[in-house]
């Protein structure tokens, strides 16, 4: 077992952040947690951290090393991390080794790989949370990929603490702050190669963009960011609330098909008209659709004037007298809405 480091303020830190995430979200005594571990800097400084509050606090602190393939190192990556997550006391600690495909592009689909392979193995040892190193940085990274891509206030919103059975204890601390953790713990992380890649958007927003805005505007760029994700989540989770209930109230589901009356679509807000629309479509396991087709589906209600149904993806959109219709080709699963 390596020599207790001392504390220092980045340990302090980390470790903190850690223990209030743990108490914030019930987490006790003979409650089994995972951390996922890279290797890297943000979450070997997890591990530890999380492993030292839970020796405390009675709580089982185990670790998940996800083996992607996409390097030559990533094995010998893996199992090195194994020995050093053991050497510090976390058990069970696994390695998980994935096959990533290719649909969505190289980072989404090994994002689904990972969390596949997270979500069995916190199945098959009952974990209450799955622990992941987002940080601060990662935070501000989210929200400007949001931007650059439109998507509205739930990419604004950026990443929640706690989704599911994931908790992400450090979004309050620097990607800084872990490295100083790891050189003051005496742990040596991996430095990934592909955390350089300038063909990956959010390397270079990492390591360009960011940098560009804190050198023009001056330091804070990365602390308002993530303020923009709190205010931007609490504002979506009332308008989500709405929606929902405006979807419950107006929107028929019949089979293979959703019906909503003009006049009360016509009634509701945009934001909220926007997001039964999505809720319609998610129900109807539309693929990805735009706000484009979002629009489109709007000009059938406010300049009508006798057009052709719409082809969105996977949906034919169509206005019968007073009523919009949404139809698929599949069949809703059962409870669906």
């Amino acid at each position: 077992m390596p020599q207790r480091p001392r504390l220092t303020p980045a340990i302090a830190d980390v470790r903190r952040a850690i223990r209030e995430s743990l108490d914030a979200h019930g987490v006790v005594s003979g409650d089994q947690i995972l951390v996922a571990c890279s290797g890297g800097a943000d979450s070997l400084a997890l591990a530890a951290a999380a492993k030292f509050e839970g020796s405390r606090a009675g709580i089982s602190v185990g670790a998940v090393i996800v083996d992607h393939g996409l390097q030559s190192v990533t094995a010998e990556v893996a199992k090195s991390t194994m020995d050093v997550l053991t050497a510090l006391g976390l058990g069970p600690v696994l390695i998980r080794e994935v096959s990533v495909g290719k649909l969505g592009g190289p980072e989404a689909a090994a994002r689904a790989a990972r969390y596949e392979a997270l979500d069995e193995a916190a199945a098959a040892y009952d974990a209450k949370f799955v622990l992941l190193g987002h940080t601060l940085n990662d935070q501000a990274e989210t929200v400007l990929l949001g931007l650059t891509r439109g998507s509205g206030t739930r990419s604004l919103s950026g990443m929640a603490e706690v989704s599911g059975r994931y908790l992400r204890p450090l979004l309050r601390i620097t990607r800084e702050t872990n490295e100083a953790f790891c050189r003051d713990s005496g742990l040596t992380p991996w430095m990934d190669p592909h955390n350089k890649e300038v063909r990956f958007t959010r390397v270079r927003i990492r390591d360009e963009v960011l940098p560009m805005l804190e050198q023009e505007l001056g330091a804070g760029v990365i602390d308002a960011l993530a303020r923009t994700a709190d205010q931007a989540r609490e504002d979506e989770a009332a308008l989500a609330e709405l929606a929902e209930h405006y979807f419950n109230e107006f929107v028929k589901v019949r089979a293979t098909e959703l019906e909503i009356g003009t006049d009360d679509y016509a009634a509701m807000p945009l934001a909220i008209r926007h997001r039964v629309l999505v809720l319609a479509l998610a129900t109807l396991h539309a693929p990805e659709f735009s706000r484009t087709h979002i629009l489109a589906v709007d000009e059938l209600v406010d300049n009508w004037h006798g057009q052709k149904s719409l082809t969105l993806p996977g949906v034919r959109v169509e206005r019968i007298a007073k009523v919009i219709s949404l139809k698929s080709t599949k069949t809703l699963r059962p409870g669906a809405c």
